[in-house]
């Protein structure tokens, strides 16, 4: 897969196509560009009998460069990358960025294929595409694009778990300029398959990329929530904060109605005369130490309403004994 991320820290999830698909696609397109050149030659010439020698042999080499040539670049950017053999095979050509291709693009793959497919039989091709580490040929280097996979079979792997309610807010204060894209991606794709990993790798795991996380903010890890919480928590505040950048500030998270008590991450103690109900598993006491003043004694606690069994939790995430 693919590691491109954009600006708004958005992995891009495309999947560069493989030599064999990209051959078959290739072949495709020659296939219809060679019965083209023959159906037009032929008619051309029999069109042009009374001309001479040089004459149809200057409309042939013609007939080759506009067929040949010009139409597969033609056909790739009026179709924005898909050509009809790439539209079989489910691919299509895309700049670096992930962008669609322009004429520019298509014009300089159209001019390097004559070279590297059809002067050398594709030789110079499969060698720069299996050199390559996205499989890209000489024509894709020149031309900064991409050859990728449009139909991805369709999987859960890609759902981000939401951090838990109780952890909202907490990380506001956060300094995240300093994380590099690499490590938000390995975060994400980390917390879209930790359920498929066993429990004492997914921990580790977890532990690992939340210490490498706070090295980067400057601030150390809360030992009160699980990693893998904290990585949820730490990265959807960074998206948040990316969506109010690009919409502006009527995109912010809407808080929750009732802080979580000091002991789980809220840091401010519930108001007087309004019961707090704490999730579901964290004891209804915080425990002493906590820094902060207790809540007053009139305040009545409700203990949580029972989850029923056959609903699994709508984070993943256990909240802290």
């Amino acid at each position: 897969m693919s590691e491109l991320v954009t600006g708004e820290a958005v992995a891009l999830e495309l999947r560069p196509a493989k030599l064999p698909s990209r051959a078959l696609a290739v072949m495709l397109d020659l296939a219809v560009a060679l019965i083209a050149y023959l159906v037009v030659t032929t008619g051309v010439v029999i069109a042009t009998a009374s001309l001479d020698e040089a004459a149809q042999t200057a409309l042939s080499i013609a007939m080759f460069v506009l067929l040949l040539v010009g139409g597969p670049i033609a056909v790739e950017t009026l179709s924005h990358g898909r050509s009809l053999g790439k539209l079989a095979c489910g691919l299509r050509v895309v700049r670096d960025d992930g962008g669609p291709i322009r004429f520019r693009h298509a014009l300089v793959r159209g001019l390097i294929g004559v070279i590297e497919i059809l002067m050398t039989l594709g030789v110079v091709a499969v060698i720069a595409s299996l050199v390559s580490a996205r499989g890209r040929r000489l024509g894709d280097v020149f031309a900064g694009t991409l050859v990728v996979r449009e139909r991805i079979p369709v999987s859960r792997t890609g759902f981000v778990p939401p951090p838990p309610p109780w952890l909202a807010g907490r990380f506001a204060g956060l300094d995240l300029s300093a994380v590099p894209d690499g490590l938000w991606l390995a975060i994400r794709q980390y917390l879209t398959r930790m359920q498929q990993l066993d429990p004492q790798v997914a921990w580790s795991m977890a532990e690992r990329l939340a210490t490498d996380l706070a090295g980067r903010t400057g601030a150390p890890a809360p030992h009160d929530v699980p990693p893998a919480a904290y990585l949820a928590a730490v990265l959807q505040e960074r998206q948040a904060r990316e969506a109010r950048r690009a919409f502006g500030n009527g995109a912010a998270v809407a808080a929750p109605p009732r802080p979580a008590p000091a002991a789980y991450g809220g840091g401010v103690a519930a108001p007087v005369g309004v019961p707090y109900v704490p999730p579901a598993g964290v004891p209804s006491v915080p425990p002493a130490g906590a820094g902060h003043s207790p809540v007053a004694p009139d305040v009545v606690r409700q203990p949580a309403p029972p989850v029923p069994q056959d609903e699994p939790p709508a984070t993943g995430f256990a909240p802290p004994a």
